[in-house]
């Protein structure tokens, strides 16, 4: 389509001559103007130090597509075991959270429960030789140690609010479970949700859950102390050997039947206890 012709009363536009000097001219102004002031800024950037980074980057965990049956991470008396817990401030097992919480950014009070579980684990089930990385992996997974959501851990082991998961009522990809506690634990009368930082479904927490300090109160599930022993319980349950890859696999499996749920443990797994002797 071809444009009409201008109408006549249209007023005569300047000569491109004149109007487009002024604008050459004012553009070379702001140009010079720009690279005067990039140079400063440029100088000024140079001459400080440079800024300090807010946090550190989180610890990296490779995912490890290993094939079930691998050789099982963090064996015993690999150099990561966790020392004897103590009673007094100057606790060997404080100190040791401390310092690999700094390298893995899992919070010493998480390591502390790994720990624990570990050592009571090595007492009454020795032939099952789980790990507290084992465990750390698994916590990693369920609730990245209590803090998921930006959750923070209490020194007296619980989440700053409960951790409950979403109600297993069928939906797709979603195992069916009906209720069986009565919304005591969850919250859900309707249906159960898996619970705390080591996620347990009520009848599985009414089976292995104990009281890690042994005051005499009921388990609860919202205690990491709690949750990384009744966890550690569940995996030597089956009386499997976890120092052994079979034993390792088949254990973690019975927690979660998916083959990525298992990798993925035993990627954080080994990633812990690589820096635990690093």
């Amino acid at each position: 389509m071809v444009a009409p012709p201008p109408s006549k009363t249209e007023p005569r536009r300047p000569p491109r001559g004149s109007a487009g000097n002024l604008v050459g001219r004012l553009a070379l102004v702001l140009i010079l103007l720009a690279v005067v002031a990039g140079g400063a800024w440029a100088l000024a950037t140079f001459n400080r130090s440079a800024p300090r980074q807010a946090a550190d980057p989180p610890f990296p965990v490779p995912f490890q597509a290993v094939e079930p049956g691998a050789a099982a991470p963090a064996l015993p008396g690999s150099g990561g075991d966790v020392p004897p817990a103590g009673q007094d401030s100057a606790d060997p097992l404080v100190a040791w959270a401390a310092s690999l919480s700094d390298k893995t950014d899992i919070p010493a009070r998480a390591l502390r429960a790994y720990a624990i579980a570990d050592l009571l684990t090595r007492s009454q089930s020795p032939t099952c030789r789980l790990s507290w990385a084992t465990l750390a992996g698994i916590g990693r997974i369920e609730s990245h140690h209590g803090t998921i959501g930006g959750l923070r851990l209490g020194e007296d082991g619980r989440p700053s609010r409960p951790i409950i998961g979403i109600p297993l009522d069928g939906s797709p990809g979603v195992k069916a479970i009906a209720d069986s506690d009565g919304g005591v634990l969850d919250g859900d009368t309707k249906w159960d949700r898996a619970v705390g930082p080591m996620q347990f479904i009520p009848t599985t927490w009414a089976r292995y859950a104990v009281r890690a300090n042994g005051d005499g109160q009921a388990p609860d599930p919202q205690n990491i102390d709690d949750a990384a022993l009744a966890a550690a319980r569940y995996l030597c349950s089956g009386g499997g050997d976890l120092g052994t890859g079979a034993g390792w696999w088949a254990a973690v499996l019975a927690y979660n039947n998916s083959t990525e749920y298992g990798q993925n443990v035993y990627s954080g797994a080994d990633a812990y206890a690589r820096a635990s002797v690093g």
